[in-house]
């Protein structure tokens, strides 16, 4: 992983009950979507996914039905198939791939279905959406994984 980016994460574990109590403050602030917006898109200016891809090999995202439909018709199988192959349920009932990394990702950190990835793929770090409150848990353990969930509440913190 890049230096930089493994910097990054350390930081975040390093400060994570720091984000916590950042978090708890926040949630109350009536410009939260836009702060996490503003630092969402400063953050994805200096952070190349390509260059990290830790979600992926690291995480597995929650499959709905119609991402599994999609992406096995993208790959020429069944539904059922496709999910006796790549799919398991986890231990809250999800539908996740049965293995990490995930079994799409490239030798060159690059997604092979990412036309069709699943939604949770293309939302992640979950950080560009609005009613954040609704996330904030989740943005917190975002952080100690990807690179750019950490620097966006770096810059929060900075802010705040």
């Amino acid at each position: 992983m890049n230096p930089v980016y493994k910097a990054l994460l350390e930081k975040a574990a390093d400060n994570k009950e720091e984000n916590e109590a950042l978090l708890k403050r926040l949630e109350n602030g009536p410009s939260l979507d836009k702060a996490f917006q503003a630092a969402h898109e400063k953050a994805f200016e200096k952070i190349d996914c390509l260059q990290c891809a830790n979600c992926c090999k690291t995480t597995s995202p929650i499959l709905y039905q119609n991402d599994m439909d999609r992406i096995a018709g993208h790959i020429a199988l069944s539904t059922g198939a496709f999910i006796q192959k790549y799919v398991e349920m986890d231990e809250d009932g999800d539908f996740v791939f049965n293995r990490t990394p995930c079994p799409f990702l490239g030798k060159d950190n690059k997604c092979e279905v990412y036309e069709v990835r699943p939604e949770a793929c293309r939302d992640y770090p979950h950080t560009n959406r609005k009613n954040m409150i609704d996330v904030l848990d989740i943005a917190l353990v975002n952080s100690l994984i990807c690179p750019a969930g950490s620097k966006i509440l770096s810059d929060l913190k900075e802010q705040n």
